[in-house]
């Protein structure tokens, strides 16, 4: 059947991405559900709720197999369930009720000490105005109320001390101000009990418990024997799990049966994992119960389902599936999943290149059209969701063609053929025709096309741009305001067309000769911007009004000695060892959020729909500036910069084609429910 994989997916080892999955683990997921003999569709959920929405309406899946933990906030991994409630769709996993309680480790302990499962002692903290020592038996550890995978939690979070308990509280409370709890720490071991629903009827899925086992070398600069921050993220090699774990039978069995009663109280769904520290004498107590268990390979419930006959991924990922279409009522199918979706008849309209420059001395006038290979990869992708293609080339017969081409909507990627304004031509048509399509509206296009006007929109909404100025002849004033070292450009070319390393002057004699040279070979004006001397990015985003930021790209220049490298139309060519991308971008949280709000207001200013890709420089103190837009992103598999960076975010070739065209369906979906309206009232 067509199972929809939602998950996040973790592209640094920040702190914020921990819970996240990684790549490896995305893979191995699919990989087994693929085996498994159904249709998988990754999506990505880290980006705004409106084009996870958009994607989901347009695959339709008859089952959304979730891992998703959520970004922001306490409620973070209730809010994917929540919405799949809402959207109709049956899902894996516990409800959105179930996952805000088990995050919320105080609002656990209370419901569970109340049932009478042994908890450790502890007290909660969320405002040190009304701090009040609290009286427990110490050691105590400290750890954030509203986290998992070990977050904020390092070998310092235990205290010996009442005196200091103040200060880490106080100090941690700042990094998780959503409150810190402090427990009672219990000496012995982690154990953790995974939780199969569909397996051992007779333990009510209860899987045998498994125990985390720190090697000795890491243990050495350790004082307490607990699965911290560090181990759980950096150095996982060191810790192996032991199933069954190493406690007495009486333990064992006691372990299994407070396992079973948590689970039910709580409520827990098709799969999950409940943590214990067992004492030396046998006595466990409950630490805390998630709802979302790791599922990365060699995670520890694989290893228990196995004790329990189960072995391997598949059959894991199998009675999870089981369980969640049993209890939801869905029929498990088999490579039928086209057949319940709703199929359109696509056009997919392009300009073709017939004419391929080398280097920037070569004939550049179909430099920005899409190659063959191109126009048949997206084709394929298309298809790949169902739909019929319908190939049409944006030669000057296509008003007369597409009005009879019968399609539902269009795949736009065709630059136009001549003017200022070409990129809007087809959209224009289309918009002529009535004919829907996917991308920018025919204003947003030549906006971002004519560089000049597209800076003055963007500047008066506050988006940081270079100063700069247009020439038309060559020879007008330069104003006072700008200084040395210049960039030269067309004012209206894509594909860095007219961009050579020569295009960075350093006075008045070069600016001059440069721009009568570009004047003179592309019949229009110049654009002269003052030479930004930082790094440079590129970021692409898919969606609509609220647009999900992809991973910046970074253009890293690999020659010092070049006094002002510029990306140019060159190295958009072919391979150069004069540059190297690096995806995701090495940057700090402060500076990646900086460039997201340039590229995220570029896109809002000029009213980007669907998927386009910014462009951003940094000047001498590390400020990001916005360069230019192509809301017509090049789409050439495992070459244009979109790709790569969509690569990086986990994304396939053809699920980006299938986040591109998402918001479009939607369009569509709801422009059929408004006119299946109009013909009822009519």
């Amino acid at each position: 059947m067509l199972i929809a994989f939602t998950y996040n997916l973790q592209m640094t080892q920040n702190e914020d991405e921990a819970e996240f999955d990684r790549p490896e683990t995305v893979e191995a997921i699919a990989a087994s559900l693929t085996r498994l003999g159904h249709q998988v569709e990754l999506v990505e959920v880290s980006g705004p709720a409106s084009r996870i929405v958009a994607r989901l309406e347009a695959l339709k899946p008859q089952l959304v197999f979730n891992t998703a933990e959520g970004k922001y906030g306490r409620y973070r991994e209730a809010f994917y369930p929540g919405l799949f409630d809402q959207l109709g769709l049956p899902f894996t996993g516990s409800d959105a009720y179930v996952c805000s309680v088990t995050l919320d480790k105080r609002l656990t302990k209370m419901m569970l000490s109340s049932a009478w499962i042994p908890t450790p002692q502890y007290y909660f903290v969320d405002n040190m105005s009304n701090w009040n020592p609290p009286e427990l038996r110490f050691p105590v550890i400290l750890k954030p109320n509203f986290e998992g995978s070990s977050k904020g939690i390092t070998q310092d979070s235990i205290v010996d001390r009442l005196d200091d308990v103040k200060d880490r509280a106080e100090a941690l409370l700042k990094r998780y101000p959503s409150g810190v709890l402090i427990e009672e720490f219990i000496a012995g071991k982690d154990v953790t009990v995974p939780f199969l629903e569909a397996v051992r009827p007779k333990t009510g899925g209860i899987l045998p418990p498994a125990e985390y086992i720190i090697a000795t070398e890491a243990m050495q600069d350790r004082k307490y024997n607990i699965y911290d921050f560090e181990l759980k993220q950096f150095d996982y090699e060191s810790v192996s799990v032991r199933v069954p774990a190493e406690i007495s039978h009486d333990a064992m069995r006691e372990i299994m049966t407070l396992s079973k009663r948590i689970y039910e109280i709580l409520g827990v769904r098709d799969l999950g994992r409940v943590d214990f520290r067992v004492t030396p004498d046998g006595k466990p107590y409950f630490i805390e119960l998630n709802a979302l268990p790791s599922l990365e390979p060699g995670a520890g419930i694989y290893i228990s389902a196995g004790v329990a006959g189960l072995h391997g991924m598949d059959a894991v990922m199998s009675a999870v599936i089981k369980n969640a279409a049993k209890r939801q009522g869905v029929e498990i199918t088999k490579s039928r999943s086209r057949l319940r979706r709703k199929s359109y008849r696509v056009g997919l309209t392009y300009n073709l290149k017939r004419i391929i420059p080398l280097d920037s001395d070569g004939d550049d006038s179909e430099a920005e059209y899409d190659s063959p290979t191109t126009v048949e990869a997206i084709g394929n992708a298309i298809e790949s969701f169902g739909h019929d293609v319908v190939f049409l080339e944006a030669t000057p017969e296509l008003p007369a063609i597409i009005g009879a081409s019968s399609i539902d909507f269009a795949f736009n990627i065709a630059e136009g053929i001549q003017g200022r304004s070409r990129e809007s031509q087809v959209p224009a048509i289309l918009e002529l025709l009535d004919i829907p399509y996917i991308g920018s509206d025919p204003a947003t296009m030549s906006i971002a096309l004519d560089k000049a006007l597209c800076k003055k929109i963007l500047t008066q909404a506050g988006i940081p741009n270079p100063k700069f100025f247009v020439m038309r002849t060559g020879n007008e004033r330069i104003p006072k305001e700008m200084s040395f070292p210049l960039l030269v450009k067309p004012v209206a070319e894509g594909s860095s067309k007219g961009v050579m390393a020569k295009s960075a002057v350093e006075d008045e004699n070069q600016l001059r000769e440069v721009a009568g040279e570009l004047i003179r070979q592309y019949k229009q004006s110049v654009l002269v911007e003052e030479f930004l001397v930082g790094r440079e990015f590129t970021v692409g985003l898919l969606g609509d009004y609220r647009p999900k930021v992809l991973p910046p790209m970074e253009i890293i220049f690999n020659n010092p000695e070049v006094k002002r490298p510029v990306y140019s139309f060159d190295h958009k060519q072919k391979e150069s060892p004069e540059i190297r991308y690096q995806v995701p971008a090495q940057l700090d949280a402060k500076l990646l959020r900086e460039i997201e709000k340039v590229a995220r207001g570029a896109f809002n200013a000029l009213g980007c729909r669907d998927v386009a890709r910014v462009d951003i420089r940094l000047d001498n103190k590390g400020k990001p500036y916005f360069i230019e837009c192509n809301p017509l992103p090049g789409l050439t598999p495992e070459w244009s910069d979109l790709c790569l960076i969509a690569k990086a975010a986990g994304m396939d070739y053809r699920t980006l084609i299938g986040e591109i065209m998402a918001p479009s369906i939607r369009r569509l979906r709801e422009k059929e429910k408004l006119n299946a309206k109009a013909r009822m009232q009519s």
